[in-house]
């Protein structure tokens, strides 16, 4: 996972469309189809069961195609990692492996 770049500088409950976690957030954009998409949704939602205080966002690209444009996703599944006031610390595309988003989560707790 890199770090965060571009786009707007934080993002909150508006922009996400649920409540984000106390101490950080795992943001995942899917689409319908996108069979990595399912296997990312299990691996974001095991970490974020895993650390207090974490919470594990999914956001369907289709239907925010303005948040889309907005932070440059250009692919499904992309991951990114909020910390607590919402700033973007890590993002990837792709489907991360359960090691990365541990330690991706490191930036942001």
């Amino acid at each position: 996972m890199r770090p965060g770049a571009g786009g707007p500088r934080r993002l909150g409950e508006a922009e996400l469309g649920a409540r984000p976690g106390e101490r950080a957030s795992l943001v995942q954009f899917s689409s319908a189809f996108c069979q990595p998409c399912r296997a990312t949704r299990r691996i974001l939602s095991e970490v974020a069961a895993m650390v207090e205080g974490v919470a594990h966002i999914e956001i369907d690209a289709e239907h925010r195609l303005d948040l889309v444009r907005a932070l440059a996703i250009e692919k499904t599944p992309t991951v990114l990692v909020l910390d607590s006031a919402g700033r973007i610390v890590r993002r990837a595309a792709g489907m991360p492996r359960k090691a990365d988003v541990i330690a991706a989560l490191g930036a942001a707790v």
